[in-house]
């Protein structure tokens, strides 16, 4: 028997009250051997690191209580007919390749076109990736350690990740329409751990648009991770969606790697989850290169999101351009810690931080820890967080003109978040984003 199964042997053996999704832990006999040695090393180190508290700085004010994990398991395997109601629900979008993943199973995948897979352009769900281009997936995979309070959640992804999907860019390969990825949930308590790693080569170009959500409402767990690998002069635009039920609790961990003269920009919006957590650390290698770090909030009732940034800049003439921006309303939370830290010797470095909390309602709260760290000179970097309620004027302005008073917020709310959608620079995925947000105020109409 393997040593992470004598692992699992002894924990279970000790404890009759060990969650139903940590009794899942298994080795499996169908990955290939240093796969399988990752994910025994990744449940090791869970079982080894304590829970966040609240008396942690990288999870102050965060509420760690909604990260117990008693209440998920694994989902068991799909009937047709949740399989054809998923698929009807992933609207494809004009995209260059897709990938359907529900409970952590690939339910359809339509492949990249010849002419890009004659060119090198790997798109494959992470199963067949760790075998068939081994090379690329151990050199990367969650190469990056968590640093920004969710090492432990790390360690569980990387024992439980089964879904998901490589994306490899070769040298000067541009990739005109965006690739789409779907995940579900798609069992009450279940527990999902999507993965994505991309690599572009240098010269490359590429769109990636990422969805996470729930076939119906009612509780869940995702603990995803992303690695974005920005090579030479290449160019990447990522866009993720999260709108997963109301009562799924969610943390992604996300590494981005931005070599010379290349530039990545990643845009979140989080809509859905009763407990969002997204930690996002970028590292600017080489001279020239950029990092643009959007995100988008749009929280209501006691939703809660909570965003961890990391600005690393390690090298000379680099850039990094951090905009968040949050919609609270009712009892909605929001938790922004972020810091800029430029190494020494990364000289005339360029770093900005900017959050700004729109509250529609007396009980919202937002909460803003921006930091600097500079050890290096001739820099210009800049933080600041404000939080404020929609301008009397505007809103009598629409209200006199006979709109509703939830129309004219929304319209409010859209103006306002507005300027992030606008530094993607693609006319069809602000319109989606402005879509997926006017969908949630939709659905919560007072």
């Amino acid at each position: 028997m393997s040593g992470g199964t004598a692992v699992l042997e002894r924990v279970t053996h000790e404890s009759a009250t060990t969650p139903p999704l940590l009794e899942s832990f298994t080795d499996r006999d169908d990955l290939p051997a240093w796969f399988r040695e990752q994910q025994r090393a990744g449940w090791a180190e869970f079982l080894k690191l304590p829970m966040p508290s609240r008396k942690d700085q990288p999870w102050r004010f965060a509420n760690v209580d909604a990260l117990k994990l008693d209440a998920y398991t694994r989902p068991a395997a799909l009937d047709d007919d949740k399989r054809a109601e998923l698929l009807d629900q992933s609207a494809a979008h004009e995209s260059a390749a897709r990938l359907v993943f529900a409970d952590d199973q690939l339910i359809e995948r339509d492949v990249i076109a010849n002419s890009l897979r004659e060119r090198g352009v790997i798109f494959q769900p992470i199963e067949r990736a760790i075998i068939e281009h081994e090379e690329i997936v151990r050199q990367h995979f969650m190469a990056e350690p968590a640093t920004l309070g969710s090492a432990k959640f790390a360690a569980l992804h990387r024992a439980f990740v089964s879904s998901g999907a490589l994306l490899y860019v070769p040298r000067g390969v541009e990739i005109e329409l965006p690739i789409e990825i779907f995940h579900w949930l798609a069992t009450p308590h279940g527990a999902v751990f999507p993965h994505l790693l991309i690599v572009a080569g240098e010269m490359s170009k590429v769109t990636v648009v990422e969805h996470f959500r729930s076939l119906r409402q009612g509780p869940g767990f995702a603990c995803g991770v992303n690695d974005l690998i920005v090579g030479r002069g290449a160019n990447v635009r990522y866009v993720c969606v999260q709108d997963w039920s109301e009562e799924v609790v969610a943390v992604q961990v996300n590494a981005t790697r931005v070599d010379r003269d290349a530039s990545a920009t990643s845009l979140n919006v989080n809509l859905g989850a009763a407990y969002a957590r997204l930690e996002s650390r970028s590292r600017l290698l080489g001279e020239g290169s950029r990092s643009d770090m959007l995100a988008i909030g749009v929280a209501n009732r006691r939703q809660e999101f909570d965003a961890r940034t990391l600005q690393d800049h390690e090298s000379p003439q680099t850039t990094s351009d951090l905009l968040y921006k949050n919609s609270l309303d009712e009892s909605a939370r929001t938790t922004f810690g972020g810091l800029i830290r430029v190494e020494p010797h990364a000289h005339f470095t360029d770093a900005y931080q900017t959050v700004r909390n729109l509250l529609l309602s007396d009980d919202a709260e937002a909460n803003s820890m921006p930091g600097l760290e500079i050890l290096a000179d001739n820099v210009k970097c800049s933080h600041g967080a404000t939080s404020g309620q929609i301008h009397e004027d505007e809103l009598f302005y629409l209200l006199a003109r006979g709109i509703p008073k939830r129309v004219a917020q929304k319209l409010l709310v859209l103006g306002f978040l507005n300027e992030v959608t606008e530094r993607l620079q693609h006319a069809t995925l602000e319109e989606h984003v402005r879509r997926a947000v006017e969908a949630k105020f939709a659905r919560t109409k007072s």
